[in-house]
């Protein structure tokens, strides 16, 4: 089990005390470590008391990772809490949602007017036989309720799609029942329905005939069904080149279901060299010129059967396949395996470029939107990290009501320079303000190996625009992976920007961490040196959270606290640094720590303060090995 640990008031703090935070006492709550309880945390307060909102995105472990919220009574003496059960009502309507493994609340974050968000970063949806992950999210209501959900990359799963199958029925396919095995695998492999794949299948031999056409059945179920009964229809010539022709002028026609603006694909099975290629060339044209992608399959069954080589019979279904051919072209040895391809052939149709996929140019179906999240008040504007977008380079989506907008590959590409494309940009977001203009700052830990930290802004066209960069300084450090920005003096404008590194590892190859402090003048950032922390003996990860606290030592300047998780073995420290004047002492004031083994520190989440300055509450979460603490200031 993992805990919750809520310390009772302290006595009253000045600034001439060493230590500012009290550590005497604690209320726990615990939480299934399975589930990474304590993952995230946030405070809340409605009618029926003062909560806390306490995130498991592993919930269903080992079955899922569906992920949930409990909700935990800070006031009074009940020290359970409550799983809010919300997974199962968070999903988009008119997708077919995957949300066995969304990890919902990996992101727990505060929205204005004292509301809260959380997010499912692996949230899928089905395309075809495909799944995507572009990530959900949904704010909460006062009784912690998930209002309608929002996906800012949800896909489209790859537009109409019409289908005519051209199936050899002639004497020399033997046994028949392996052709409508094939049919009843390759169906539901594809996105059946009206408004997405429709298929039609035309038997031939030496004329050929509709089994069914494109508009004949609605659902997988009836048109699996359909393909089961078809007989063969037997013939002594293969005119095959007919049949493709029939299938163009009468498959594809609208009178017989065929729509316009659908992706045309047609599928030819054949076991033998056609009796009138001398149409060949003609009509494969008429075919290219009606935009139809053509899969050619050759059954080599009878020819091994009979002794015959097969090289003409290949070359001649090569030639009836678009290009490439290794992408359009199949062969199989005997009847009786060609089911084995059904869905080999059916990511392939899904991925035929015109149907909004694009082939293997992965854009946004991978983005797990709502890895990280920040709210600008300044201008009213939701920041989304976006780690997975464009094959994990990473982005940040922008949303300002029902407005969205995901930023290019282009608008951080020069600055990127991310030749592997997996800088894992938008791992974390934030905002700086310099009293009149806001700029977006996002962490990508894996940029060049080293961790980047950009910082944009948008120009009068609405288009963005880099205002400063800064790299890190070792490889695999993951600077950029923790931001805080920080107003030390009040005024409401930004002096620090704190980043992250946690894993930077000391001369003695320990994972000691660190965060080093930038500050800001109109959106530059100017490294001003690095926090003081754990000793390079430490394995610490120090700076795996960072959170900006209003003045702890009464001094009239915000304060700034750091986890150390791993510190002390496992159980973990944290580190509070006093602010002065625009800055930070670099040296903390106190470093708190328990004797359970908490990994104390993973995460923060602190509160507005409420009433007299002195009595703000914190949260101190710890995450990946999720256990938090409540303090009472």
């Amino acid at each position: 089990m993992h805990h919750y640990v809520s310390l009772p008031p302290a006595d009253r703090v000045w600034h001439s005390q060493s230590f500012n935070v009290g550590t005497a006492g604690a209320k726990i709550f615990s939480g299934p470590a399975a589930e990474e309880f304590g993952y995230s945390v946030q405070q809340a307060t409605n009618h029926e008391g003062k909560w806390l909102l306490v995130s498991a995105p592993w919930s269903g472990f080992s079955r899922n990772r569906k992920g949930d919220v409990y909700k935990c009574p800070v006031s009074g003496s009940r020290n359970s809490c409550d799983k809010l059960n919300l997974q199962d009502s968070v999903s988009i309507p008119n997708v077919k949602n995957a949300i066995d493994n969304m990890c919902l609340g990996l992101t727990l974050t505060r929205m204005p007017a004292d509301g809260l968000m959380m997010c499912g970063p692996l949230w899928g949806q089905k395309c075809g036989t495909q799944d995507f992950y572009p990530g959900i999210c949904a704010k909460l209501n006062p009784l912690f309720r998930p209002q309608p959900a929002f996906s800012p990359a949800v896909q489209t799963c790859g537009g109409p799609m019409d289908i005519v199958i051209v199936l050899d029925g002639s004497n020399s396919i033997y046994p028949w029942e392996p052709m409508t095995a094939f049919l009843q695998k390759l169906i539901p492999a594809l996105d059946i329905g009206p408004q997405n794949t429709q298929v039609s299948v035309i038997q031939y031999a030496v004329n050929p005939k509709f089994e069914f056409k494109l508009n004949k059945y609605k659902t997988k179920d009836e048109m699996v069904a359909a393909a089961s009964s078809i007989t063969q229809m037997y013939g002594h010539s293969t005119n095959t080149f007919h049949a493709i022709q029939y299938a163009r002028l009468w498959g594809f026609n609208q009178n017989n279901g065929a729509r316009s603006g659908a992706a045309k694909v047609m599928v030819v099975v054949t076991d033998g060299e056609s009796h009138d290629e001398a149409f060949r060339d003609t009509v494969i044209a008429d075919c290219e010129k009606q935009g139809i992608t053509r899969f050619g399959i050759a059954v080599l069954g009878y020819y091994i059967r009979n002794n015959i080589n097969t090289e003409n019979l290949i070359k001649e279904i090569k030639s009836i396949a678009s290009l490439p051919t290794e992408k359009y072209f199949f062969n199989v040895s005997e009847e009786a395996v060609l089911s084995t391809i059904a869905g080999t052939l059916g990511n392939r149709i899904f991925n035929i470029e015109g149907t909004g996929k694009g082939g293997d140019n992965f854009k946004m179906e991978m983005s797990q939107v709502g890895f990280s999240a920040h709210y600008s008040s300044q201008q009213d504007v939701l920041m989304l990290g976006a780690v997975g977008a464009y094959a994990w380079s990473g982005t940040v989506v922008h949303q300002k009501g029902s407005i969205v907008d995901i930023l290019p590959f282009s608008a951080f590409e020069g600055t990127l320079q991310d030749r592997n494309h997996s800088s894992l940009l938008g791992y974390s977001v934030t905002t700086l303000s310099d009293g009149h203009t806001e700029y977006f700052v996002a962490g990508a830990p894996r940029s060049n190996h080293s961790g980047q930290v950009i910082v944009y802004t948008f120009n009068a066209q609405k288009q963005s625009a880099i205002i400063d960069s800064e790299r890190g300084k070792q490889i695999g450090s993951y600077f950029g992976s923790v931001l805080c920005s920080l107003d030390v003096n009040r005024d409401g404008v930004t002096d620090l920007l704190l980043v992250g590194a946690p894993m930077f590892m000391s001369e003695l190859k320990r994972e000691e961490g660190r965060v080093h402090l930038f500050s800001v003048t109109k959106g530059i950032l100017n490294e001003q040196g690095f926090l003081e922390g754990p000793s390079s003996t430490e394995n610490a990860r120090f700076g795996m959270a960072i959170s900006a606290v209003p003045d702890l030592d009464l001094d009239g300047y915000n304060d700034v606290v750091v986890g150390a998780p791993l510190e002390d073995k496992g159980k973990g420290v944290i580190y509070i640094y006093n602010g002065e004047k625009e800055t930070l002492k670099k040296q903390f004031s106190q470093l708190t720590c328990f004797t359970a083994n908490l990994c104390l520190g993973a995460a923060f989440r602190p509160k507005n303060p409420v009433g007299p300055i002195g009595k703000s509450d914190y949260l101190l979460g710890f995450s990946r090995m999720p256990d938090f603490c409540y303090l009472n200031c």
